[in-house]
């Protein structure tokens, strides 16, 4: 596989219009993690997640192939961003209490990720990787959003979307297991907020350049009857969390 980059020419609109992760998920890895000197973000995009990890750990090394996500990063002292695949992070051998990958994992070559995980981890080190599928709003906008989501893009959806409908379970993650922490992302957003995050899905991009008009303005106009003010806008985080047992691991 090589780099699957559906984003870059939508990394500003990215990085304004995405969700942001809970920090509360940031809280629960840093707890279980056997230390707190180094976190590896890995497919850090426009690094949210990089941030959320800055504010337990003393040091984030953040990584991407995109340099035009990584030119939307928000700059932080504890946190170095770096254009690397995610076969390649340049850290030392068992130097890392953490490493994580941000809904970013079904776009890696996997077998390449994990065994660099696997050598940067410290022994007892922790893997997160996490990702988030179709969000909830509510009973009269939800089956609209359902359509346009299938049915008008759908055709559209590169075949690693189907990685993050099924909460990342068919991924290959050779660590030992623990349960993933139970939570939700939520935005009070705006008709036109929500907008701009369709705007950013991969799909959607695909739609365009095929079609050569934007979908999305005729979905905002199907949905605005019933959309008032702002909106609760809920996607459930799903993902996989282990635990490096020994440098040995295979």
């Amino acid at each position: 596989m090589t780099f699957q980059d559906h984003f870059s020419d939508r990394a500003r609109r990215y990085a304004d219009a995405r969700p942001t992760y809970p920090p509360a998920l940031f809280a629960k890895l840093a707890a279980q993690a056997p230390g707190h000197a180094l976190a590896w973000d890995c497919g850090t995009g426009n690094g949210q997640a990089a941030l959320g990890l800055a504010v337990h750990f003393d040091a984030v090394l953040a990584t991407d192939p995109s340099e035009a996500q990584l030119a939307h990063a928000r700059p932080h002292p504890r946190v170095t961003y770096r254009i690397a695949p995610e076969s390649r992070s340049w850290l030392p051998d068992h130097s890392a209490d953490l490493v994580t990958a941000a809904q970013a994992a079904h776009w890696f070559e996997l077998s390449l990720f994990n065994a660099e995980a696997r050598r940067v981890l410290r022994p007892g080190g922790l893997v997160a990787i996490w990702c988030y599928s179709l969000c909830r709003i509510s009973p009269e906008i939800d089956p609209i959003l359902g359509t346009f989501y299938r049915e008008t893009v759908g055709p559209y959806w590169p075949p690693e979307r189907r990685h993050t409908e099924d909460g990342y379970r068919s991924l290959e993650f050779p660590f030992e297991e623990l349960p993933f922490p139970e939570l939700t992302m939520e935005h009070d957003w705006t008709a036109e907020q929500f907008g701009a995050y369709v705007g950013t899905w991969s799909a959607v991009g695909r739609f365009i350049k095929a079609r050569g008009f934007d979908p999305v303005p005729s979905m905002l106009e199907a949905i605005a009857p019933v959309w008032s003010g702002p909106q609760r806008i809920t996607w459930p985080l799903s993902g996989r969390l282990g635990r490096a047992r020994s440098s040995l691991n295979p």
